[in-house]
């Protein structure tokens, strides 16, 4: 059996704010709230390599593992896998991004398989994943929908 998620959420904001804030990932601890740190290790023409390291669990352990992301604005997609799998068999991600009524409506969409003597099996991982998209989704949200409502502020200020 293999694991599948796929969450989405409106962002009232325009396309080219949404997709500069959540591929900046040098950013990403200030945008996440998992997140602690992020390190580039290589680019590659559109591919970035990096690690992402999570805050310490409940139980004080950190969660660490290196990725890579290839983004394309062209088609508004970005396509990341994990290089350093952990408890992983494999981990492939899709994120897109559409115009919709609203906003951009940003969707992850996230395959993967546990190996057989990782900790938890798929159906535990894919609960966890659609519960803690949900959450970092609706914290990035409002994240960016606030930089908008700032901007929008900034911009009617200077045209005075």
């Amino acid at each position: 059996m293999a694991g599948h998620t796929e969450n989405s959420i409106t962002i009232d904001a325009p396309f080219d704010l949404v997709w500069e804030m959540t591929n900046d990932l040098e950013n990403w601890p200030r945008l996440f709230s998992e997140y602690a740190s992020v390190d580039v290790l290589s680019r590659e023409g559109d591919t970035t390599t990096f690690r992402l390291t999570m805050h310490p669990d409940e139980n004080g352990k950190v969660w660490s593992w290196v990725s890579e992301r290839t983004p394309d604005r062209s088609k508004r997609t970005v396509r990341a896998r994990r290089v350093e799998t952990g408890p992983f068999a494999h981990m492939d991600i899709l994120w897109e991004y559409e115009e919709v009524p609203g906003g951009i409506e940003m969707r992850w969409t996230q395959d993967f398989a546990m190996k057989p003597d990782a900790p938890v099996d798929d159906a535990w991982m894919t609960d966890n994943i659609n519960r803690n998209s949900r959450t970092q989704m609706t914290l990035i949200r409002d994240k960016i929908e606030q930089a908008a409502r700032e901007s929008e502020t900034a911009s009617v200020a200077s045209s005075r």
